[in-house]
């Protein structure tokens, strides 16, 4: 053999090197950029489909935003509840690489359902074909969670590609966020900007995109299977783990009194051996923390539905460009990109300077900002109530009357403090606060000073007012008859949709064509056919509007978000004439109040989320590692289920006490917190060597082979 030829030969250290002893640097796997890329097609797909859900949810499937919120955090919780499945499917049967595929085929039949239910045109139940898309989507991204990362670690050789190792997770962690912040950008402007199917907007298309990019990460996946390392299944722990519980508590039932042990967990030693019934009592240690972290997921997870319902009561407008009520959400995973580099130059650096030094101190502070980013949430639905509908309360009626004539009235009434008043010629006399048992008449008598012909006439009669409903008369003349009052049941809260509701209201000759052009579009839309003269309340997109009577044009007028609007159309001789008449004010307290409240949380999650998860990691055994990863993920699962349960309970009429009752208890959580972070002690880890010599080590000085804690990210991706 030549002198320049060389062979490798293993050091004791297990670093490889050749017959020179210099180590050999090994090329960096290529398999990773496939991953990278399936990672960033997938979280497209669910944070795009995510982002625009609750208002698919209420816009389109008509459901209410408790509802909503419901069905929201329900498909969260069994996403999270997925990844302990995924990861006992993955390390006891199938392995990562052939659950990644078999899990992402399911979840691209989810997508599909999802985007071909949201198509209008189709006969089929868009309800019942979303919660079945929802509930593939959970399986397969739950599923595929906890794999993916890890198949991607399995492709270095350890410890000598350590710091490629560390570039793999920060390139990963990269595209978990990057898929976020684009498809939380566009999903909501493919809603709303583009029109399809003769709709204002396009959920097929907003939910179509996302799901061809889950089709593109299976194609990317399978193109990288020739360069994988693909390692077999060797066994859960998880099961593992619980099956050692059970047996430490059956056994104990039965041996307590004849065969005491120091620690409950002692009893399953004979069955399962010292080693595993040591690290799940390390386990168990480090899981007693974890006990209050649901609260925090609770609050963190609103982020995609209480907040995005209190965007859609906001105005987006900021004069050169609109923000959709969902596209708030971008501000999240921008933050992160910020906020990650500026804590480790920055904000830790100065929380040292205050005594904050300790991973449980920062965890607890990561709570107590989340506590704060609801009372900032509280605050600002405070100043949005003053924008909202007042709706009648028992006891109360409210009165609403439209003059549809180009006359004033004196009004004679028997109302409380409403003696007399005039009704001023295409206006509103609107009260209230009617004072109503039951159902209860008033009485009423019009007179006109006016010496045109149309509107001297006088009549008089009874308001049929009841408990708890609005009540609205339209005072017109139709078809040039004699002057009556015509009376319809009201309504007047904002759409829960968020668009703006109007009503024509018209004294015109019957089956008068009424249409509305969009003169941002050019869209024509017609709803007023239906031969009446008060017309059914409906919701259009907001935009400016010209207003046209039998083909001539008569108004223009802005719709806006949150507004409720009653549309009067007169007819004069041979012209009409338009008037519009605001019964409930638009939105006007601008989505950018809602920018701190998403910068607090955002700070809170990043000293939460990723401090937390390395604290635990390294105070766990190396072989309970995926358990506590598994662990994490249910806590997640456990908080949306609370926010299921208060939703669901309808504990408060007013959503800023249920923001305020969510920050109280974040609060106290962190109190519970504090007190068992205060009691923890870290439990020594054990060195078991062949002859199974227990050597006790510091477990602060115990690593992973590569030096490295298990990666973290920052929403548990």
């Amino acid at each position: 053999m030549e002198d320049s030829k060389k062979e490798e030969v293993a050091s004791t250290s297990g670093e490889v090197k050749d017959v020179e002893g210099e180590p050999k640097k090994l090329k960096y796997p290529r398999a990773i950029p496939f991953i990278i890329s399936n990672e960033f097609c997938e979280r497209f797909n669910y944070y795009g489909m995510r982002t625009i859900l609750v208002l698919y949810l209420t816009r389109k499937l008509d459901y209410d935003d408790d509802t909503a919120t419901v069905l929201y955090h329900s498909f969260t919780t069994l996403v999270y509840f997925m990844c302990v499945i995924g990861a006992i499917i993955s390390d006891s049967w199938l392995g990562k690489f052939r659950t990644i595929l078999y899990l992402s085929l399911v979840y691209v039949g989810g997508s599909t359902l999802i985007a071909l239910g949201a198509i209008p045109t189709w006969d089929v139940d868009a309800r019942i074909m979303t919660i079945f898309g929802l509930l593939l989507i959970a399986i397969g991204s739950g599923g595929i969670k906890p794999c993916v990362a890890a198949f991607g670690g399995e492709q270095f050789k350890m410890p000598e590609q350590a710091k490629y190792l560390a570039v793999f997770f920060s390139m990963f962690y990269f595209a978990v966020n990057s898929g976020s912040f684009v498809s939380t950008m566009l999903t909501p402007i493919l809603r709303e900007d583009v029109k399809c199917f003769g709709d204002d907007d396009c959920f097929s298309l907003a939910f179509g995109v996302p799901g061809m990019l889950m089709i593109t990460s299976i194609i990317i996946f399978l193109l990288g299977k020739p360069l994988y390392k693909i390692v077999a299944p060797a066994g859960n722990m998880f099961m593992k783990v619980s099956k050692c519980i059970w047996t430490a508590i059956r056994t104990r039932s039965k041996e307590k009194s004849v065969n005491p042990r120091e620690h409950w967990l002692d009893y399953s030693e004979k069955r399962w051996g010292q080693q595993l019934v040591d690290e799940t009592r390390i386990l168990l240690n480090v899981l007693r923390l974890y006990i209050p972290l649901p609260v925090f997921w609770a609050l963190f997870d609103q982020q995609g539905s209480r907040w995005t319902f209190q965007a859609t009561r906001m105005d987006g407008d900021l004069g050169f460009w609109t923000i959709k009520p969902d596209q708030m959400q971008v501000i999240n995973p921008l933050l992160i990109l910020v906020f990650i580099p500026l804590y480790e130059v920055a904000f830790y650096p100065l929380l040292s300077m205050i005594g904050i030094r300790r991973p449980l101190q920062k965890l607890t502070l990561g709570g107590i900002f989340a506590g704060v980013s609801f009372v900032i949430s509280a605050i600002i639905e405070m100043q949005l109530e003053d924008t909202y509908a007042v709706l009648p309360k028992a006891g109360e009626s409210q009165l609403r009357i439209f003059n549809g004539m180009n006359c004033d009235y004196n009004v004679e009434t028997s109302l409380a403090d409403h003696a007399t008043f005039v009704l001023k010629a295409k206006e509103m006399f609107e009260e209230k606060y009617v004072r109503v048992s039951g159902q209860q008449s008033f009485t009423y008598n019009f007179s006109s000073n006016s010496n045109d012909p149309a509107c001297n006439a006088e009549i008089s009669g009874q308001f049929a007012m009841e408990e708890h409903k609005q009540i609205s008369y339209f005072v017109n003349n139709r078809d040039g008859s004699a002057l009556n009052l015509m009376r319809y049941e009201d309504e007047t809260d904002k759409s829960s949709k968020g668009y703006p509701l109007f009503r024509v209201l018209g004294n015109t000759a019957q089956n008068t064509t009424i249409v509305f052009k969009d003169l941002d579009s050019g869209d024509l839309f017609n709803r007023h056919t239906n031969g009446t003269f008060v017309y059914d309340i409906v919701d259009s997109y907001p935009s400016r509007y010209e207003i046209l009577v039998d083909g001539k044009p008569t108004k223009e007028y802005t719709l806006r978000l949150g507004g409720v609007y009653a549309i009067i159309v007169g007819e004069e001789g041979n012209d009409y004439w338009t008037e519009a008449i605001v019964v409930t004010e638009p939105n006007s307290v601008n989505m950018l109040w809602l920018v701190p409240q998403y910068v607090v949380m955002t700070l809170g999650e990043v000293m939460f989320s990723i401090t937390g998860l390395e604290f635990s990691f390294t105070q766990a055994p190396e072989s309970m590692k995926s358990v506590l990863q598994g662990c994490w993920q249910l806590t997640v699962a456990i908080g949306n289920l609370i926010v299921v349960i208060v939703a669901e309970a309808k504990f408060f009429d007013a959503q800023k006490w249920e923001f305020i009752m969510f920050a109280v208890l974040m609060f106290v959580d962190m109190g519970i917190f504090a007190v068992l972070a205060y009691y923890y002690k870290a439990i020594p880890l054990k060195n078991y060597d062949e002859d199974d010599a227990n050597t006790t080590l510091p477990i602060e000085d115990k690593k992973n082979g590569d030096g490295l804690d298990n990666p973290t990210f920052s929403k548990s991706e």
